[in-house]
Parts: structure tokens; C-alpha cells; sequence
């Protein structure tokens, strides 16, 4: 079933990336990547994650602001993919591979931080997601969660509006989810109406 789920979400991504940049999620972004970036602060030749990258927009951002920077994009779609390395003015700074949040392709301690902006509401398994997002963390590295909050406290707001539905998850379920996987929350921020930036590190 969970196979099925991701063909799905992939097939909708795919068929979406030609026209995404062009797009009102475009617009919208933008402003959330403007806020998101007064918050970020990272090494000064920090390699990062961007798990459900799209067509690649944050990552550039990152990269303009950051100049020695390296940064992964990774995917589900081809077809993001494809539109992110077309628009990639940053290569070889920026590299972008196809893959599931569920089991990432690195190793162990690679990134100083992960990023998730707008995908973490997709994910079926997201304690498996945080788990492998810890798993890549280098020790005191940042995973930057950015995504619609709920105000429910007893478990997930599930909205069918896609293939098996999306979830937004209160501050304090982003917490626990982060705690059972050794991140640690810093700090909250509301970017845009109910768009809910959480900062966590990784316990050393």
C-alpha cells in the first residue's frame, strides 16, 4: 500500500513540475523562503539537505546567500529533478538525487543541516522520515521543518485533499515525533498565517 501511495504522489509531482514554477505554489514559496531565511544559520562551508526539494528554488536561495555552501536536493519526482538541474546556476555546488524521505541514500553524520519546506505533511511513516533525518545529521547539525501546524493536540490533522491525505501536526507533536529520534527543538516561528517554522539540533 505504502508502494502505491508513492506512485501516486510521484505521478501528481511529475505531471505538475513543467508548469510548478509558474504556478501560485511559486509565489507562495517565495515568501516563505524569504522568511525562512532570516532564521538560518549555518557553517561557514556547510553541506546541506533539502528533502523534498521540488525544482530546486530554496536550495538556490541557500546558495546566493551562502557562497560556500554545498547543498543535495532530493526528490520522489523525475520530473522536479529534471526542472531543478535546468534552473541550477549553482552547479556543482548544488547537485540534485532521486529518493524517499523513508530511507535517504547518505551516510551517517553527512549534513550539517535538512531542511523540509511544505513535504512533511506528504509523509505516511514521518517518525521514519525524522529518524533518517537524525541518521544524517552530523552531531549539533539543524533540521529546519517548515509546514502547516494544527492546533489539534491528540494526534495529526488529516485533510483528504490528496492520495491518502496529508497531515499537519501541532508544535508539540513535531516535538515528540523529533524527541523519539535525539533532535532536540530550539525554537518556533510562524513565517506565513499558519505555516509553523520548528528549528531542531541534533544531541551531540
Amino acid at each position: 500500500m505504502t508502494y502505491d501511495f508513492l506512485n501516486n504522489k510521484k505521478f501528481l509531482f511529475d505531471r505538475w513540475a513543467p508548469s510548478y514554477d509558474w504556478l501560485f505554489p511559486s509565489v507562495f514559496y517565495r515568501a516563505i523562503h524569504k522568511r525562512l531565511l532570516e532564521y538560518v544559520n549555518l557553517p561557514e562551508r556547510a553541506n546541506i539537505l533539502d528533502i523534498g526539494c521540488g525544482t530546486g528554488r530554496l536550495l538556490g536561495r541557500l546558495a546566493t546567500k551562502f557562497p560556500n555552501l554545498r547543498g543535495t536536493g532530493l526528490d520522489l519526482s523525475s520530473n522536479m529533478l529534471r526542472m531543478a538541474r535546468l534552473t541550477n546556476h549553482h552547479h556543482p555546488r548544488l547537485i540534485f538525487v532521486e529518493g524517499k524521505a523513508e530511507s535517504l541514500p547518505f551516510a551517517e553524520g553527512q549534513f550539517d543541516a535538512v531542511f523540509s519546506t511544505i513535504s512533511f505533511l506528504h509523509y505516511l511513516e514521518p517518525q521514519q522520515v525524522v529518524s533518517e533525518i537524525a541518521r544524517v545529521l552530523s552531531p549539533g547539525g539543524y533540521f529546519y521543518l517548515v509546514d502547516f501546524t494544527s492546533k489539534k493536540q491528540a494526534e495529526p490533522q488529516l485533510l483528504p485533499i490528496s492520495p491518502r491525505g496529508i497531515r499537519f501536526y501541532s508544535p508539540n507533536q513535531r516535538q515528540v515525533l523529533a524527541s523519539s529520534a535525539g533532535l532536540s527543538c530550539l525554537s518556533h516561528h510562524y513565517l506565513l498565517g499558519p505555516v509553523l517554522l520548528t528549528i531542531f539540533t541534533k544531541i551531540s
